[in-house]
């Protein structure tokens, strides 16, 4: 009992701790790509896979709403047949950066997951990425690894449990998903009017 109490404890730490700046910042990254209709592609491997793919599909399905367009999102971790053939050919540092080099466009999002922040394959694409112009996004715990100083913004999880750091990746993707969701779109869209051309935002 001691053990179980002492992990939420843990866990409710940790989140007191969580940088809510932040994690409004990536919200609204993800609110002007969902009206200028850039795609948005997310990684991790093994636990951050899982978190990957349920980003996914909570943007694409539970983000919807009459008056605005669907998110264009993608799952770098959802295709076993090219995730495989791209690991067993390439190696499994390419799988990630060779789908993204067939798909991304200048001012798409790439979030890669990775609780260390020192998987080879996430940082391999997000180097990619920002070589293309692309918005890199981050999601890290322990100490952040060397994915935290690599991507332009971040949500760094401060916990040396992975099993902390994985359930608030994972709760994370909640709070941004339903943000996204409720937000007041109006004022955000004044401000993307002002800040980009027209012929870059289509309604």
């Amino acid at each position: 009992m001691n053990g179980i109490k002492g992990y939420i404890d843990g866990l409710q730490s940790t989140l007191d701790g969580l940088p809510l700046g932040d994690i409004q910042q990536v919200v609204q990254l993800l609110a002007e790509a969902r009206l200028s209709r850039r795609q948005i592609f997310i990684m991790g491997n093994g636990g951050s896979a899982s978190t990957a793919s349920h980003f996914i599909c909570d943007l694409s399905k539970n983000t919807r709403r009459a008056d605005l367009p669907n998110f264009k999102a993608i799952g770098l971790t959802d295709n076993m047949a090219i995730f495989s053939a791209l690991a067993n050919d390439e190696g499994y540092e390419s799988v990630f950066a060779q789908q993204l080099a067939s798909l991304l466009q200048p001012g798409d999002i790439v979030i890669g997951i990775s609780a260390s922040g020192n998987s080879p394959n996430v940082l391999n694409a997000i180097e990619l990425a920002n070589q293309m112009g692309a918005t890199t996004i981050g999601f890290t715990g322990f100490d952040g690894g060397q994915l935290k100083s690599m991507v332009e913004y971040g949500v760094h999880t401060q916990s040396t449990c992975i099993e902390h750091v994985e359930d608030i990746h994972l709760m994370l993707e909640h709070v941004i998903c339903k943000e996204l969701r409720d937000m007041d779109y109006d004022v955000l869209d004044e401000l993307f009017v002002k800040e980009t051309t027209p012929a870059a935002k289509v309604l």
